[in-house]
């Protein structure tokens, strides 16, 4: 881990569900202790309607995110990397922590079956937070 804050990468293939939740519940809870990045191996072109609605519900606003494409220097400044179905499309570096978080896919669906997602990554986050030996705020 770097001296300052640690840094946590969120992948999935398209940028626009998972790994957009799961960095706004990491950023929001974090309350700046953790650097956060988010990106997709095949970025889509705007975050998903519904997860935005979903994030909305909790207070997080994450209408102005746009879907980044997954680069080697993204995945080389952080300490930790949490891929959510992109399979071999992130790059492995030595020295890394690596997590696979099993996560139905919110593409294409409503927002009632956006909620029980969005409320399982706020569940791994807030373990995610307490691993760093950080306090969810």
């Amino acid at each position: 881990m770097s001296q300052s804050r640690p840094s946590v990468l969120f992948v999935c293939v398209h940028n626009a569900g998972r790994s957009q939740m799961a960095a706004a519940f990491l950023t929001h809870l974090g309350q700046g202790s953790v650097e956060v990045r988010s990106a997709g191996s095949a970025p889509a072109d705007a975050v998903n309607p519904a997860v935005v609605e979903a994030m909305t519900e909790v207070g997080i606003d994450i209408s102005a995110e746009i879907p980044k494409v997954l680069t080697t220097e993204a995945v080389q400044a952080s300490d930790v990397v949490i891929t959510m179905g992109c399979g071999d499309a992130c790059p492995i570096f030595p020295g890394k922590r690596y997590l696979d978080w099993k996560l139905e896919d919110p593409a294409g669906q409503g927002v009632d079956a956006v909620r029980p997602i969005r409320d399982e990554i706020k569940d791994r986050v807030t373990r995610l937070l307490a691993e760093l030996g950080l306090q969810a705020h």
